[in-house]
């Protein structure tokens, strides 16, 4: 075995026996260097580690913040206090219902438009889709039983008759006179209607000759709507007596009959859409 330059580490003398506590210095001087070699190793990756750490907390959401402020617990977005979003609210009320026009037609009391021949019958003449009629003499009275043939005077009396009405119409020799009697309330009127007896006089004038009279047979009818009773007679203006074959004369009337019961109701339409117009108080 060889140990270099120096030789073995032997004691004084060269007896041949190592000196033992000088090898033990040694070995604690190596072993003491390697300690501070791995302390200082250590130090050095502890300090890097520190550093990547810093830059990390220093640069996370791509910021710079401020010394002991951790990135991480500053509010997200989504976090931000945001204005109130206002919300549609709903009245727990329920809006009236809309008046019904019936109501307007079927007492005096809510029937304040003006009664008039105007507002029933107006115009110079009568168009029912392709047919026209041209419209004869009119005629308005408070005295109703005036206006009437056989006992439908004193049947429109009996049930408190306020005024009559009376509108001819004509075409190709057939005439048809309307009339529209007023009551107070649409009890009065349906009973009237539904008692009839006898029928309305026929008007002649404005280029109408006298028709339904003398004897001759005529076509009548009677209905109601509302405070109002309405009855036709219809004939031949030759005087010729009128069958159930003469549709002619029995068109004339339904047109006129249908036409009479549309304006009452409009009447009522047209007060109706007038209150629901109307401010609330």
């Amino acid at each position: 075995m060889s140990f270099g330059q120096g030789g073995p580490p032997w004691g004084p003398g060269d007896s041949g026996t190592p000196d033992w506590a000088a090898l033990a210095e040694a070995s604690a001087a190596r072993s003491r260097r390697k300690k501070w070699l791995m302390i200082g190793g250590g130090a050095v990756a502890t300090a890097a580690v520190a550093a990547i750490v810093a830059t990390a907390v220093v640069t996370t959401g791509g910021g710079t913040s401020r010394p002991g402020t951790n990135a991480s617990e500053l509010p997200a977005p989504a976090d931000l206090p945001s204005e109130p979003v206002p919300q549609p609210s709903f009245s727990s009320v329920a809006p009236p219902p809309p008046p019904d026009p019936k109501d307007f037609i079927a007492d005096a009391g809510k029937d304040t438009a003006p009664v008039t021949v105007d507002a029933f019958f107006p115009g110079r003449k009568l168009t029912m889709g392709d047919r026209v009629y041209a419209k004869g003499a009119t005629h308005r009275t408070r005295s109703c039983a005036a206006t009437t043939q056989g006992a439908l005077g004193s049947i429109l009396t009996a049930n408190g008759c306020d005024q009559v009405i009376r509108a001819t119409y004509g075409k190709d020799g057939v005439a048809v006179t309307v009339g529209l009697a007023v009551f107070g309330t649409e009890a009065e009127a349906k009973k009237a209607a539904q008692e009839a007896s006898g029928g309305i006089a026929s008007l002649d004038g404005a280029g109408v000759p006298t028709f339904c009279r003398g004897g001759s047979v005529c076509r009548r009818t009677a209905n109601s709507y509302g405070r109002y009773a309405y009855f036709t007679v219809g004939g031949f203006t030759s005087g010729r007596n009128v069958t159930k074959a003469d549709q002619a004369v029995f068109a004339v009337g339904d047109d006129l009959t249908d036409f009479t019961f549309r304006q009452i109701r409009h009447r009522g339409e047209v007060q109706a859409s007038a209150a629901a117009a109307a401010p609330t108080t």
